[in-house]
């Protein structure tokens, strides 16, 4: 039997790391619109890092304000709402962008060079999609739709992060 993947705090951002990196993030907006807007669809979808690269003008649901992810690594396709200044920037800078390419064209290697020079701590680029999950849970304590959001198939992969907010809650409880 495979041995359960374990979160940690080394693999999603913590709070002060998040307004850190949403601070960095909106003072750079103007420079490097396309860069911060990868990043910050990132931490509020979960996306991974190819269903960002590969999202198009069609993915944009003007009516409800949601972005539409076409699932990758056996995942299904999700519809998510965005904050509505999010998407309202999206919308504008979908409007710059060539209509036959995705909206990022860019390639996996150049993302990863991306966040890492914006990043506030050294932590992967999929620690974007557990910050969103776990944030996501905290928030709401509805596992199904962490894995809704998510895209994932099977519900035992989003166990993780129900499995870790409670035994960091309970142990916070008992030992503090």
């Amino acid at each position: 039997m495979a041995a359960r993947y374990a979160l940690n705090k080394n693999k999603y951002l913590l709070d002060p790391e998040v307004d850190r990196l949403e601070a960095i993030l909106e003072k750079d907006f103007s420079n490097s619109t396309r860069d911060v807007l990868a990043l910050q669809l990132a931490l509020r979808t979960g996306a991974r890092a190819t269903e960002i690269l590969e999202l198009r003008h069609v993915d944009l649901n003007a009516y409800d304000g949601t972005l539409f992810i076409r699932g990758i690594k056996g995942s299904n396709d999700r519809e998510l709402p965005l904050p509505p200044l999010l998407f309202e920037r999206l919308v504008e800078y979908a409007k710059t962008a060539d209509r036959k390419e995705a909206l990022f064209p860019i390639g996996y290697h150049r993302l990863r060079q991306i966040w890492d020079w914006y990043r506030p701590v050294p932590k992967k680029f999929h620690s974007l999609r557990h910050t969103f999950a776990i944030r996501l849970y905290r928030k709401t304590k509805d596992i199904r739709l962490v894995q809704v959001a998510l895209g994932h198939r099977n519900i035992t992969n989003t166990m993780i992060y129900a499995d870790y907010v409670y035994s960091q809650q309970e142990l916070r409880k008992l030992i503090l």
